[in-house]
């Protein structure tokens, strides 16, 4: 039945903050083994950490990236747009091999 708690819930009494992690749409615009520059519409700031998941051909993986750089862009149809340099965040080996694969086949076409 919806809307019974399977446990209990204890009421905070000073302060608990927390973060809140949503995808939103970017534009990959460079793509290597270490990192990527990307599109956002909206600023990231410098040295903050994101899961970024990137559609490489039929498939997707999902790598941690920190900013190393973020600058205003360009303005779009849509508005303003940001352009961030991002550096990969120790990837599993199965994402270097993923985007190794994807890149190669960039390549030859």
């Amino acid at each position: 039945m919806p809307g019974i708690r399977k446990s209990e819930r204890v009421p905070i009494l000073g302060d608990l903050h927390g973060e809140i992690m949503v995808f939103e749409p970017l534009q990959v615009k460079q793509l290597g083994l270490h990192g990527a520059t990307i599109e956002t519409a909206f600023p990231l700031p410098l040295n903050s950490l994101h899961d970024l998941r990137l559609t490489l051909g039929s498939g997707a993986v999902v790598v941690k990236a920190r900013v190393v750089h973020s600058h205003v862009g360009e303005m779009g149809e849509e508005g303003l747009r940001y352009r961030s340099g991002v550096e990969f965040v120790e990837p599993p080996a199965y994402v270097g091999a993923a985007i190794t694969e994807f890149l190669d086949s960039l390549k030859t076409t």
